[in-house]
């Protein structure tokens, strides 16, 4: 099985340097949420680096101060910025997490050897059009109001944060994860900056790169934040190429790290990094 493969592997199998994995949180998580994945990845020999955006995770800014995308994506930005020109890594983003793994391969093209969207956002422009939102951005309307809103240029603009009640955080987000992972999540989720994040619109001149960096999806079936038929229109519409199927929801890190990264693994293969 693929997950086994991944616990097996020698550290010395081979004398060639392991893939480095970087792994890109999405909205309300930090770096935290990969600590299961991370270590299992680390623990079979592969190089793994966990980014804080900004206002997640431990960066102390506060999330109704991040306006804009770039100013979020920037920590991600900085660390694709510092790495040596030769030196290739597989970035995966999870959910909103896609968009910051799409913005990083505009300018960082030559550094990434593949990247895999995990139950993410994967627009090629970012959110241009209403069937970008349709697609990119979550539907709960089903559950009612599930949003506790931060407001930080006053109560008659936009909201500029938001974060899933804790009273809906394990049906929405974690309706097949362990209920240990969910309690942990419920206490380290922080807003995230939602102003920011639908403001992620990638121009065209800026996408001559973006096609040069193969990409493989990880759709995730139980999922209730990125639903199955809006993870399939994207994937309809930018074409990855490959998909992988997980009988999870929207937190396979905590619902089946094994699995996940297994897959990734099997992702990193495929474009030839061990």
């Amino acid at each position: 099985m693929v997950e086994e493969q991944v616990i097996n592997m020698s550290v010395a199998e081979s004398g060639r340097l392991k893939a480095h994995f970087v792994l890109v949180h999405g909205i309300s998580n930090g770096s935290w949420c990969w600590y299961k994945v991370r270590c299992l990845l680390e623990n079979s020999g592969y190089r793994v680096s966990c980014i804080d955006l900004k206002g997640a995770g431990i960066d102390r800014a506060d999330p109704n101060s991040v306006l804009s995308f770039n100013d979020y994506n920037k920590p991600f930005i900085d660390f694709m910025s510092a790495l040596p020109e030769n030196e290739q890594v597989i970035l995966v983003g999870h959910s909103a997490g896609g968009l910051s793994v799409t913005q990083a391969t505009l300018g960082f093209a030559k550094k990434i050897s593949l990247a895999v969207y995990v139950a993410a956002t994967m627009l090629k422009l970012g959110y241009c059009t209403d069937e970008d939102l349709k697609q990119g951005v979550p539907d709960f309307s089903e559950f009612g109001d599930v949003y506790e809103l931060g407001f930080g240029l006053g109560h008659d603009q936009p909201p500029t944060s938001a974060i899933v009640k804790r009273e809906f955080q394990r049906k929405i987000i974690y309706n097949t994860s362990p209920e240990e992972d969910a309690t942990l999540a419920s206490m380290l989720l922080r807003p995230g900056p939602i102003q920011a994040i639908v403001a992620a619109k990638f121009t065209k001149e800026e996408n001559d790169d973006v096609e040069k960096v193969p990409r493989v999806y990880i759709r995730t079936l139980h999922d209730r934040v990125m639903k199955p038929d809006q993870q399939d229109a994207m994937i309809k519409r930018w074409q990855p190429s490959d998909v992988y199927v997980m009988d999870s929801d929207h937190s396979p890190f905590f619902s089946n790290p094994s699995l996940l990264s297994g897959l990734l693994v099997k992702a990193a293969a495929s474009v030839g990094c061990i």
